[in-house]
């Protein structure tokens, strides 16, 4: 590993009003950006892949305002995106996989710049390689675990791939295993709740958790009442865009409580709100029946339950999940989500041999 000293691996990760960014040697971080986007910014923008030369023109700056030489780099991992359904790994971005972040099968999302800035800027250097990892919509369930009730509403895998597998393989390092030889189940806990059942380095069932099923979450609703919910779109009252918007966006935390913010919630709870509380604990007992859900998926064989993401810094929270779900497996807590260090640990991974880019078709 010693031709890897100077490993430097530029990520990036865009985010609908953010652009996240760092160089790293190897997996520690040498510069980390974070750049805030207003809506005066971005409103002359129609579509979001019309923002590429913008953020990518502010990466560059910003690398160059802080002395960071661009020749030194060896690897550029971006986000992944809104792509077709893949297997997990490190993908190399080529012509195919371009198309498809401008022209997305499952639409518009700012982490599909990710690939395309990535790519761009490895056209100017030499011999420097642009790639993906994990992006959302790894797909790696059990046919079983497609059927949803109705042949015209599959069930589909959209969840937190990167944090989750990033998290799963730290653990297994952790105790000197390798995650391939591990059953996990895996808890994200941030604006969006996703709940993984890892089996041998396969999540073979998640919930979807973009505006799909399985828990609500400080901004999503997760699964609702089938019948109610045909009922209210049908009311008349609300468009389809409204529905949408109820789904994601302004459900779970949002709708009950007026606040996406967790840690908010907390407060109120601890200052005595008793319908904060209610709902806070609600969201609680809700990824814990997840949990128990994924545990039968795995036939109950689990050597570990992991919680992570940004609620995953709220200890009243994780106690009240882990208070339902300890008797299932040990359960061990990785408070927040570091991407930029999971893309550059994916990064790190082609450089060293240790797995080779896969090819998007």
């Amino acid at each position: 590993m010693s031709n890897l000293d100077n490993a430097y691996i530029l990520t990036i990760n865009p985010g609908s009003t953010s652009t996240k960014f760092g160089v790293f040697n190897g997996i520690d971080p040498v510069f980390i950006k974070t750049i805030r986007h207003s809506t005066e910014e971005l409103d002359p923008f129609e579509k979001i892949t019309d923002q590429f030369h913008f953020r990518k023109d502010l990466i560059l700056k910003q690398l160059s305002e802080s002395d960071i030489q661009i020749e030194q780099i060896k690897a550029i991992v971006g986000r992944g995106g809104l792509l077709k359904p893949v297997e997990s790994g490190v993908y190399a971005v080529n012509e195919t996989m371009l198309h498809d972040l401008r022209n997305s099968p499952l639409g518009e999302h700012a982490s599909n710049l990710g690939g395309l800035i990535a790519y761009d800027i490895a056209q100017s250097l030499n011999n420097v390689g642009a790639y993906i990892a994990n992006p959302v919509v790894v797909d790696e369930l059990d046919d079983i675990a497609r059927i949803s009730g109705h042949p015209l509403l599959p069930r589909v895998s959209i969840f937190h791939a990167l944090n989750q597998k990033a998290v799963a393989r730290q653990h297994a390092k952790s105790i000197m295993r390798k995650y391939e030889e591990l059953n996990l189940i895996v808890v994200h806990l941030g604006g969006g709740i996703t709940v993984g059942a890892h089996k041998k380095g396969f999540v073979i069932d998640v919930n979807q958790g973009l505006d799909g099923d399985g828990p609500f979450s400080p901004e999503r609703t997760g699964s609702l009442p089938s019948g109610a919910l045909a009922r209210l779109c049908f009311s008349g009252k609300y468009s389809l865009k409204e529905v949408l918007k109820m789904i994601k966006g302004e459900g779970g935390l949002v709708a009950y409580l007026g606040t996406n913010s967790a840690y908010e919630v907390e407060q109120r709870v601890q200052n005595g709100d008793e319908y904060a509380g209610l709902i806070y604990n609600a969201m609680a007992y809700q990824v814990a029946k997840e949990i128990g859900a994924m545990a039968s998926v795995l036939y109950f064989q689990v050597d570990g339950i992991l919680i992570t993401g940004g609620v995953a810094h709220d200890k009243y929270f994780v106690n009240q999940v882990i208070e339902r779900v300890h008797k299932i497996a040990p359960v061990h807590v990785y408070p927040g989500e570091d991407e930029l260090k999971a893309l550059a640990m994916n990064g790190l991974r082609v450089l060293s041999g240790e797995t080779t880019p896969k090819i998007y078709v």
